[in-house]
Formats: structure tokens, C-alpha cells, sequence
């Protein structure tokens, strides 16, 4: 459970009220107007939020234990024959890691939707190409150190390069523990008092807030969370509606953390006790309104869920500053951000290295004072692969663009005008090239399976997890795997099965695609890689009950041998 210390929020909303009732402020050069901040009110915890839009199927039964190959691969067909599935595309692979033998494939090299098993390309490619022990380095930089008396005579800027970690997540469930650590890594660097503004620079990647390819009616969720250099609790934030005090009266909606910048919009009533719930939710592109409308029964336990935010970079220069205010630090100036597009003024990215060297810097630059790292990318890597947290691949692979981009561009491609998600998909590619996949075998929108542009083949699933069973780090990837019927998205998942605590694989969940993709040991000790993925179904059909689990649970019951 995420935790609210209530004092602290009485006092972010005073720091808040004043600089909103005293100080200027500015948001990136593309949208400068002044903003008015919401009313905040005292939060209630909020509970682990299902990281995938669809929910989780019941758990599989145990299967009776299959003796033969021949056996097996009929128990298999005869589950792909189902009637509900006829109208539906099915993809599967399953091959031997033991003799290097396939147990059975149909349809294994159609190119299917992956949905999230897109991210095991993109977390494979960053364990290649940055090794586990990499951080992730967020800078604080100004014109000089501070004097004698801790006055930085300039502003401060935060510099961010993609670190996922300073959210709750990694912070045993506490908002605001990753902004306190920078807080107090600025405190303990001397600063006292900063005479000019507090910038938050998002500069470091080029291009657009969104993945490729993403869908309108995804954006307004945490799934869909803004992708920025400089991000804070997921870019998002979790959403309580509960009802008011009696029939007729407004619905009691709280997030989880406040957020200064957001102006809900409560249209929601409290209806009858028994009503069935009726609410919907819906914030613009680059807003900061949410506009919450419909019902909810006076005895409904309520509502929560994960809504993203727009601006999130300026959120984590407001978080801060009301950390460092209670640290005594004083602060004159405005809270503002710049991205790649505030020609004036900002760190000039290409200077700038994760490693946080300083040494191409010319000496007018600004000086660093300190910096905040990130857990290892091994820790991150599960962090982002058991819940499949979209928003951290997608930094994955941005940062793939920047410090680790293709060694030499496809034929007929120029630098010129790529983002830095365009590089991060090149690098991926060109990871998987060492793979032995080939590039016409699978097409890439994103890094995180949103996009439903995104392509792939069963066949380049098992090759990836093949390659990746015999990499120098191998056992980092599968330890970021979901475990079956014990964490992540696999957690309420083959229960009481011979998959139970066995199975490690990848998820995938769009409303027309659902996939799974990982490894197994069969009962009879044989280690199998496997890649199944369904496109197409009809709305009624749960795939993963009907199709997907029960073949992954034939498979963990197999005592015979390939």
C-alpha cells in the first residue's frame, strides 16, 4: 500500500497555495501560460493497481499428466480447435532448450500483435547493450557551486536522463521517498538558499511524449503515461471515487499523490444503494482537467484506478521544491521546465553522458552538484517486466537511443530528424540481428507492446528467449520474468498447477491480442521454450482461460521427453 503521511500532504498543499498566490511560472516554451492549482484534499492509501487494462482470468485447473510427444501435441491441437476460437489468428511455438528439438508450432511464423510480450525485446536489448549494473543518473546542476553561505546565485536545474525509479514502486510504496532523496542529496551539497528558479530540464530526449502507434482512448490512463526524461510516480496518479455521504450527493474523488497542477471535474452522483457503478473518465491531450461524470451506489466500496497526468517533469519540480522548503531551503525564483524544443536556455543534451562526465563540458557550463542514481538495471528490469509497466520500457528504449544508438544506420536512413525513440528502435534491431532474428520478421512501433502497429512472429519469440537462455546474462533476464502463480502478472495465475512456481514468462494483454511467451520445465525435467499468441477473438472470449493457460499447463505436465 502506497503511503500518505498526512501532515506532509497539509503541507505541500500550503507551499502550493503560496507559490501559486505569489510566484510566476512557466511550462515548456510550447505551452507557456499561467495555471491554477486544484483544491487539495487529504488522501487515503491507495491500493497495488493491476498494471494491464484487462483483468487477470481464473486460475487454471491441474492438468492430468500427458506421457508422449504424440500425446501432448494432440492434447494441444484439440485445444486449438476449440469452436470459440475459429474466428481468431493463433501463433504458437514450443521447442526444446534440452535438444533443440520443436514440440509443436501452428501459424508460428504469421506476424501477430504481441501486445506486452513486445517489452522482452526491448528489456533484452538493454541487458545486452547496458549491462545489469547500469544506473540510471539524474543530475542537479548550477552556474556554480554554492558559496560560503549555501546561496546557488542562478537557477537549479534537474537534469533527467530516463531514471524510472523515483516513484513508489521502488520506494516501499511512499510517493515521495525518491523526491526526498534528491532533496536531500541537494541539502547535503551545501544549498541553502537559490536565488533564481527551480527548472526541471526534460531535454534529454527528442521527440514525442507518446509511444508510436499509441491509441487515443489509452492515453488518459497510467498504461498510457507520458514518456519524459525527467518522470516522477509513474507519471501518473491513482484515483479513488468513493461515495458521498447520501443519495444525490457528489461522489468523494482523491489522488493519490495531490497534484497541484490537476483540476478534476466531479460530475459523479451518489445514486441508490444496489444501482449498478456508471462512471467515465476523460482528460485531453496536454491538460491538466479530468473530467469525471456518472454514478456510484451509496454502498459501493469504491473505485480506484491510475489515470495519467500531463506534465509530469513540472509535478516533480513542484514535488521538490515543497521538500526542499522543508528542508529551510529558500528558493526566490519560479518553478518551471524546458524540453529539447526551448532552444534557450537549456543543457545542451549532447554534452551530456549517463555516466554524468563532464569532461567535453566547456567551462562556461554549468557545474553538477550532485546527482541521484538509480537502482541497477537488473532491479529495474523486473521492475518493469513482472508488472509490465509500460512507461518504464518505453524509457528502456529511449535510453537505448541515447547511450547505447545502432553503430551504423539501415541503408537509405539518416540521423537527421530521428527521435530518440526512432534510435532506441534501431539499437533494438540491431540487438537482435546478434540474435539471429531477421528484420523482415517482425515489424516495431514501440517498446512496450501499447502500439498495436507492433509485429512479431512466434518463431522470433522462441528465437529471442532461446538466445537469451545462453546469454552472459541469462539468468538476470528470466529472474525478471513473472513467475507463474507467484508475482507480477502471473501472480493469480495457474494456481494448483504443475505450471505453479515454475513458469516463467511474459504476459500480454491489448482487447484483441493476448499472449504469453517464456520458459517451462516439463514433470519429466525437460527445460522447453515456448511463444503463444492469440489475435482476433471475438469479444466474449477470454483466450487466456480458454486457449493459453490451458496449453502452458499441458506443457508442465509433460512427462515424457522430445
Amino acid at each position: 500500500m502506497k503511503r500518505i503521511n498526512r501532515s506532509r500532504l497539509q503541507a505541500i498543499t500550503l507551499i502550493v497555495a503560496v507559490w501559486f498566490s505569489v510566484l510566476p511560472f512557466s511550462v515548456t516554451a510550447s505551452a507557456q501560460r499561467e495555471r491554477q492549482a486544484a483544491a487539495a484534499q487529504p488522501q487515503t492509501p491507495a491500493p497495488q493497481i493491476s498494471p494491464t487494462p484487462r483483468p487477470s482470468p481464473t486460475p487454471t485447473r491441474t492438468s492430468v499428466p500427458t506421457r508422449s510427444l504424440a500425446e501432448l501435441q494432440t492434447k494441444i491441437a484439440n485445444v486449438l480447435a476449440k469452436p470459440e476460437l475459429s474466428s481468431a489468428m493463433i501463433g504458437i511455438k514450443v521447442a526444446s532448450l534440452d535438444t533443440g528439438k520443436v514440440l509443436f508450432e501452428e501459424n508460428s511464423t504469421k506476424l501477430l500483435r504481441p501486445a506486452s510480450n513486445m517489452k522482452i525485446y526491448t528489456v533484452a536489448a538493454a541487458l545486452d547493450r547496458l549491462s545489469p549494473d547500469y544506473r540510471f543518473t539524474t543530475s542537479v546542476y548550477a552556474p556554480k557551486h554554492p558559496d560560503s553561505s549555501g546561496v546557488i546565485k542562478g537557477d537549479l536545474t534537474i537534469f533527467g536522463r530516463g531514471d524510472p525509479s523515483i516513484a513508489a514502486r521502488f520506494n516501499n510504496e511512499d510517493y515521495f521517498k525518491g523526491i526526498d532523496d534528491l532533496s536531500a542529496k541537494i541539502v547535503a551539497a551545501g544549498v541553502k538558499r537559490i536565488e533564481g528558479d527551480l527548472i526541471g530540464d526534460e531535454s534529454y530526449f527528442v521527440g514525442p511524449r507518446y509511444g508510436s502507434g499509441w491509441e487515443w482512448d489509452d492515453l488518459t490512463w497510467y498504461y498510457g503515461a507520458e514518456v519524459t526524461p525527467l518522470t516522477v510516480n509513474d507519471n501518473a496518479l491513482d484515483l479513488f471515487i468513493k461515495p458521498g455521504s447520501n443519495v444525490g450527493k457528489p461522489a468523494v474523488i482523491t489522488t493519490g499523490p495531490p497534484d497541484p497542477l490537476l483540476r478534476v471535474v466531479n460530475n459523479v452522483t451518489t445514486t441508490a444503494r444496489g444501482s449498478k457503478r456508471d462512471i467515465s473518465v476523460y482528460r485531453d491531450l496536454g491538460e491538466d482537467v479530468v473530467n469525471i461524470a456518472g454514478s456510484i451506489a451509496l454502498d459501493d466500496p469504491g473505485y480506484s484506478g491510475g489515470i495519467g497526468i500531463s506534465h509530469p517533469a513540472l509535478l516533480f519540480v513542484y514535488l521538490l521544491r515543497a521538500s526542499l522548503t522543508q528542508r529551510g531551503v529558500v528558493i526566490k525564483g519560479k518553478s518551471r521546465t524546458i524540453d529539447y524544443e526551448s532552444k534557450q536556455n537549456s543543457l545542451n543534451p549532447t554534452q551530456m553522458f549517463a555516466a554524468s562526465s563532464l569532461t567535453n563540458v566547456s567551462a562556461a557550463a554549468p557545474v553538477e552538484i550532485t546527482t541521484l542514481q538509480s537502482p541497477p538495471f537488473s532491479l529495474i528490469a523486473a521492475k518493469t517486466l513482472k508488472p509490465s509497466q509500460n512507461l518504464y520500457t518505453e524509457l528502456i528504449l529511449r535510453t537505448l537511443g541515447k547511450v547505447a544508438p545502432p553503430a551504423v544506420l539501415p541503408p537509405g536512413r539518416s540521423s537527421v530528424g530521428l527521435t530518440t525513440e526512432d534510435l532506441g528502435l534501431l539499437s533494438v534491431q540491431e540487438f537482435l540481428k546478434t540474435a539471429g532474428i531477421r528484420p523482415e520478421s517482425l515489424v516495431l512501433s514501440d517498446g512496450s507492446g501499447l502500439s498495436r502497429n507492433d509485429m512479431i512472429t512466434a518463431e522470433t519469440s522462441v528465437q529471442l528467449l532461446t538466445f537469451m537462455s545462453q546469454h552472459r546474462y541469462a539468468q538476470v533476464f528470466r529472474d525478471a520474468l513473472p513467475i507463474a502463480g507467484v508475482d507480477g502478472t502471473l501472480r493469480t495465475r495457474f494456481k494448483n498447477t504443475a505450471a505453479e512456481n515454475n513458469l516463467r514468462a511474459k504476459t500480454g494483454s491489448l482487447s484483441s491480442a493476448a499472449s504469453l511467451g517464456g520458459y517451462v520445465t516439463t514433470a519429466g525435467g525437460e527445460r522447453l521454450v515456448f511463444s503463444i499468441m492469440v489475435n482476433n477473438y471475438p469479444r466474449d472470449v477470454e483466450p487466456r482461460t480458454m486457449c493459453i493457460d490451458p496449453i502452458a499447463v499441458l506443457l508442465a505436465s509433460f512427462t515424457g521427453r522430445s
